[in-house]
């Protein structure tokens, strides 16, 4: 197969699994017969980062010199800004019930996570050869 259609499907694969995490909820856990959670909360992250492996996986398959081995610094972008996003979007709207050292430990992490995908975009953008 070739080298697009091959990171084609790969992100195919991982957007979809990443918006079934997503979207995880008690009614796909039944459809789907696998064992449940009783949260939601590692199975939505997971999926923020697969979203942002399939993203990845887009970007490098536009990549035509085929002299990429890895997904680079797009890719990074991609996965950390997806990952997250979702985590915050859990802080926000999610009932978590978290004591005060766990919100904490969680913002930071989303600080941290957006925050590298910003110095990473400015850098790219910097360099006038974006690798986004």
């Amino acid at each position: 197969m070739r080298r697009v259609t091959l990171l084609t499907i790969d992100a195919i694969i991982n957007l979809l699994l990443g918006v079934m995490l997503i979207v995880f909820s008690d009614g796909l856990v039944e459809l789907l017969g696998v064992p449940p959670a009783a949260h939601g909360f590692y199975a939505n992250i997971l999926g923020g980062v697969l979203f942002g492996i399939g993203i990845a996986l887009l970007m490098e398959r536009r990549n035509q010199t085929g002299t990429g081995m890895g997904l680079g610094l797009g890719g990074a972008i991609a996965i950390n800004l997806c990952g997250g996003l979702v985590l915050g979007g859990w802080l926000v709207f999610g009932d978590l019930s978290l004591p005060l050292r766990g919100l904490i430990f969680l913002w930071f992490l989303v600080v941290l996570l957006v925050g590298i995908s910003v110095v990473e975009l400015v850098t790219g953008f910097q360099g006038n050869r974006p690798d986004i």
